[in-house]
């Protein structure tokens, strides 16, 4: 803009000489009065005409030197970009350009207890999946430092955490590679999907038993082979992505907890997912990789049977009647009709193996165990999945703790407003859940609330 300013008043400078020359040859005619205005002027046009080059002569200079320095420095960052990503150090991005990738947040591809997650892409054409943390109470520093531990961990059934952003006085945001099969329950449940474009079917036996795999290798990873020891606290078929080979990355566990190797358990307010937490969390008896245990075989009987753990059968306004499918499986399983609990869907192409399927029902069984220390490492898992282990017997379990979400939920809009507040209370606190034994070979039961005391 300054160059072309400068061109409009050298030219008009010029134009105003050559004028003055013309009048002074008009009114003055050849008088040495003439000779000197000229000589003049023209002095002037060639200074004019001098400046205006030498000025377009560095600005090209200038404009070379600058497009140069502006491409190294694209470059730089691309390395630099490039470099981060190897080293497994999280980019912190600017929200305007999640807003961008995701197309302003409008391609929700899931939504979650923390947050809802939108599928974006990034200006370099990385798919990504952004996920959207609402309410989120720890501190930015927290927040960094634990992003920074989480991301530096590489494993191939790991979905890769790129980088996160804090927006002021907003959410944060995490962003993840993006897995274009969908999670998991969409591929084990019967279920319409909510969108056109959700990904989902039915996988095969052999499938189920490579991810069972894959997410035992992936907690092994987290609880054993990283610096420090991370728990994910929300193991669920959700968060169990399926890539395009069917192989399966644990997802969303960027933010769960960091547990020094010296410390046995810890005590988090995050929450966790109905239906697969550990009794030792209920009780607020903190929590160790052992919760993870717990969820992994709720997840493992859940592959199996193609079915959630614990459904609701019946819902009156004087009790609620659940299923609870691990009881169900240790009942068949003394009867020796373990098949029966197979996923209806494997058995009519009969590609389902008896040995298989009695190695992973006993993993499971160890898994869910109610005392944490009877539950095997993540690592013995791995090692009796594969074969490497024998899988002896599980000892019997009451199965009396179940997960309180599963089953308290509000009564009917009747109630008053300080029965409200009663029952708000009264679920802030533990409670064990007692299944009626009247009819043992029913594979339902009513549960009964004992409600324990604060501690």
């Amino acid at each position: 803009m300054e160059d072309k300013r400068a061109i409009f008043i050298s030219i008009t400078v010029i134009l105003l000489l050559i004028t003055s020359i013309i009048i002074a040859r008009i009114t003055l005619k050849l008088s040495k009065t003439f000779y000197l205005i000229c000589g003049a002027a023209v002095a002037a046009i060639f200074a004019v005409a001098a400046i205006i080059a030498i000025r377009i002569h560095y600005s090209t200079r200038r404009k070379k030197l600058e497009l140069q320095l502006d491409f190294q420095g694209r470059e730089l960052r691309i390395e630099y970009s490039f470099l981060r990503k190897v080293a497994g150090v999280p980019t912190k991005f600017r929200l305007r350009e999640l807003e961008e990738a995701t197309d302003g947040f409008r391609s929700l591809i899931g939504r979650g207890g923390s947050g809802s997650v939108y599928k974006g892409i990034l200006s370099d054409g990385t798919a990504v999946a952004v996920k959207r943390i609402d309410g989120e109470e720890r501190g930015e520093r927290a927040f960094k430092s634990e992003v920074a531990a989480i991301a530096s961990v590489q494993h191939v059934n790991l979905v890769r955490l790129l980088g996160y952003c804090i927006a002021p006085a907003g959410p944060r945001f995490l962003v993840y590679d993006f897995v274009h099969n969908g999670s998991l329950d969409n591929w084990i449940f019967q279920k319409m999907r909510k969108r056109e474009r959700e990904r989902g079917g039915c996988l095969t036996w052999d499938m189920r038993c490579r991810v069972a795999l894959d997410v035992a290798k992936a907690l092994s990873y987290l609880h054993h082979d990283c610096r420090s020891c991370i728990l994910h606290l929300d193991v669920k078929p959700e968060n169990i992505l399926i890539d395009e080979n069917y192989r399966a990355m644990v997802s969303d566990f960027g933010l769960s907890k960091l547990k020094g190797r010296e410390e046995s358990r810890v005590v988090t307010n995050i929450r966790g997912t109905r239906g697969y937490l550990a009794p030792e969390w209920l009780l607020e008896n903190g929590v160790s990789e052992k919760c993870d245990v717990y969820g992994y075989g709720v997840v493992l009987l859940e592959m199996i049977g193609g079915r959630r753990c614990i459904c609701v059968l019946e819902d009156s306004k004087k009790k609620k009647k659940f299923q609870f499918f691990p009881r169900i499986v240790v009942e068949k399983l003394r009867e020796g009709k373990l098949m029966e609990v197979v996923d209806d869907r494997l058995l009519e192409g009969g590609g389902v193996d008896e040995r298989e399927l009695m190695r992973m029902v006993g993993v499971a069984l160890w898994c869910i165990q109610e005392k944490a220390k009877r539950r095997p490492s993540m690592v013995e898992v791995v090692e009796m999945l594969e074969g490497r282990r024998p899988v002896e017997e599980a000892p019997d379990t009451q199965m009396l703790v179940l997960d309180l979400l599963a089953v308290d939920e509000d009564d009917d809009d009747e109630v008053n407003g300080n029965a409200r507040m009663e029952r708000h209370h009264h679920r802030r606190q533990p409670r064990i859940v007692q299944l009626d034994r009247e009819n043992p070979s029913s594979s339902t039961y009513s549960l009964a609330f004992t409600t324990l005391s604060g501690r």
